[in-house]
């Protein structure tokens, strides 16, 4: 199990680096793939809570580290100490929610059904960007939702969500390569076939 979640550890720090390279695509409003974003959001699901929270505060320091948001402005009357951009952190606590979110659904995910984790990745990344623009507005004391950027939000997302098959993939491989049950951990079916059931008289 250690080992398992060493490699989740070794592969959000590729996902990191590899984030470098992925560029934007301009003829799509300027969407991108959240590489980073989609590896944790895929390992969380297949973690325990605990493990988690350890990777969402890994990746949420690797964004924040990584990612410094431009001077935002803002109204002088409200903010007499203007603030230049979000707090180091935001994201900690961003990728923590999202983290959250896919553990609703780690029941369905450990009893097969991977597709609904695949298409919850792709609402989680709309949800993060969205509350990270709501922050962005907040700081600067006003209120303006452009639609160029609710359609590069949720392209962003659809693009995240469609590579999640191939992120799930390498999971699963990890998992068999280190012996790893992704397995539900509550209530177990038992199974009773026509040779194992006796009828008592």
């Amino acid at each position: 199990m250690i080992r398992y979640h060493i490699s989740l550890f070794i592969l959000v720090l590729i996902a990191c680096i590899l984030q470098q390279f992925i560029p934007a695509v301009t003829a799509l409003y300027d969407a991108r793939i959240l590489l980073l974003h989609l590896v944790f959001l895929c390992c969380a699901v297949t973690v325990g809570f605990s493990p988690m929270l350890g990777l969402a505060f890994l990746c949420g320091f690797l964004w924040d580290a990584n990612n410094t948001l431009g001077p935002q402005g803002g109204d002088s009357e409200v903010y007499i100490h203007q603030i230049d951009s979000l707090r180091f952190g935001y994201s900690i606590l961003l990728f923590g929610l999202m983290g959250v979110l896919m553990q609703c659904i780690q029941p369905l995910f450990r009893r097969g059904v991977w597709q609904v984790s695949a298409i919850l990745t792709g609402i989680s990344v709309f949800l993060y960007l969205l509350a990270e623009f709501l922050l962005i507005t907040f700081v600067r004391g006003e209120w303006i939702f452009p639609g160029k950027v609710l359609t590069q939000i949720w392209l962003t997302a659809a693009m995240t969500m469609l590579c999640s098959p191939l992120i799930f993939a390498i999971i699963f491989k990890l998992a068999k390569l280190f012996d790893y049950t992704i397995r539900y951990d509550g209530l177990k079916r038992r199974y009773f076939t026509p040779e194992a059931y006796t009828l008592d008289n």
